[in-house]
């Protein structure tokens, strides 16, 4: 291609161009030269965005340690026989109470009984002998001092009687004994508590370590729980205040109480050094069995009251880069972001802000996810809802519609 149609062709690619972009800006509905690109309602300015507010409130706030614990029977019992022999019966019901007292198993009495009734036959027969020996001890006495008596004869006699009365004061001691035994073939409950699955089966020849039924005491109940070791000085201190310190058991999720009205009870003498930990004793009423042995919960509890302290609901907290802040309303309706230290949650929709608010200043709860720095907000109250737009709002928002539609 010669020199001549190379100039031709760039030439006419430069027209067609022009001719492009003048079409494209006389296009009607277009935005003319020296004119501004249409903008929001009011010459551009946004409309106020409606939020939720509420204000800084000041009140007394509990303060919580809260730690992972296990619930444990205040006394456990493993009931044993205390003799040996036939098991003839079992009256409890697997799962069900017993009082202190009750009956719990019956062994074959009658070797027992047999045993109980020869010492007491035994008693008699010595207490007859000590009778006679006293009657001669008696008579010899009275003969002794005419000397028809030898005086050895008469010692003689009354070393017999007080071998014969320690005789019967060791038949008492074996009457005793043969009635313990026997009274042993009644297994008695020793605690008021809850029987679990029996061990044994009527039936069977028990022994002293055979294991009848295990009793578990259920009111009241413990819970055991661990703190961290640097929390002792601070439970230390608040159960030295005079008053009982109060705890609650919670599900494992802590989304509610499952028992209450606990108070500490022991803090142990020592902390476990491959742990860093301290154990610590509640005791909890459990009228209603809502502890079980070996469950585990989550245990609240409460080591003092912070008087007058900042609270906010807890969604009007963000996460920054830089940390924990939230919109705070101006007072020409514009916010801010105030970045704020959070002391503890309180309750399950709320926290305590340490520093960064005061009293009556009045933080976005709802809205923020369209906010940013200085933006204008409309603050409504809590359930508040925006009061519907007018007739002339609704007329200028149709024109506007109408306007943007006619370039199309």
């Amino acid at each position: 291609m010669s020199r001549f149609w190379k100039i031709a062709l760039v030439v006419v690619v430069v027209l067609v161009l022009a001719v492009v972009g003048l079409r494209l800006m006389h296009k009607p509905g277009g935005p003319q030269a020296g004119q501004a690109q249409p903008q929001g309602k009011e010459g551009g300015q946004q409309p106020p965005v409606p939020v939720t507010v509420v204000p800084v409130a000041r009140q007394d706030v509990p303060v919580y340690l809260t730690a992972l614990g296990t619930v444990q029977a205040l006394n456990t019992v493993v009931v044993s026989p205390q003799v040996s022999g036939t098991l003839i019966s079992l009256q409890f019901t697997e799962g069900q109470p017993v009082k202190k007292g009750q009956v719990l198993a019956q062994i074959d009495p009658r070797t027992f009984q047999a045993a109980y009734d020869q010492a007491v036959a035994r008693l008699h027969q010595d207490q007859a002998q000590l009778a006679t020996a006293k009657a001669n001890y008696s008579r010899s006495q009275e003969l002794g001092p005419k000397g028809y008596i030898a005086k050895q004869d008469l010692d003689a006699l009354r070393n017999t009687v007080s071998q014969l009365q320690a005789t019967i004061a060791s038949d008492q001691a074996q009457i005793r004994d043969a009635q313990v035994q026997l009274g042993y073939t009644k297994v008695i409950s020793p605690i008021d508590g809850l029987a679990g699955i029996r061990g044994v089966d009527p039936g069977n020849v028990v022994t002293t370590s055979s294991s009848i039924v295990t009793l578990t005491q259920l009111h009241p109940i413990n819970v055991m729980f661990t703190l961290p070791e640097q929390n002792l000085d601070m439970v230390r201190q608040a159960s030295m205040g005079g008053g009982e310190l109060t705890v609650a058991a919670l599900d494992r999720g802590d989304a509610h109480v499952v028992a209450g009205g606990g108070v500490l009870k022991v803090i142990d003498n020592q902390i476990d050094a491959s742990t860093g930990t301290f154990r610590l004793k509640s005791e909890f009423p459990n009228e209603k069995n809502e502890l079980w042995p070996g469950q585990f919960v989550n245990v609240r509890l409460k080591v003092r009251t912070v008087g007058g302290g900042l609270v906010i609901p807890a969604q009007a907290v963000q996460r920054g880069p830089d940390g924990d802040y939230v919109y705070l309303l101006q007072q020409d309706n514009t916010v801010k972001m105030q970045p704020v230290q959070v002391a503890q949650e309180v309750g399950d929709s709320a926290v305590m802000i340490a520093s960064g608010l005061s009293e009556g200043q009045r933080v976005v709860t709802e809205g923020q996810f369209r906010l940013k720095p200085g933006s204008k907000v409309n603050p409504l109250k809590p359930g508040e809802v925006p009061p519907a737009p007018t007739k002339e709002e609704l007329e200028k928002a149709k024109q506007g519609g109408g306007r943007g539609r006619r370039g199309h």
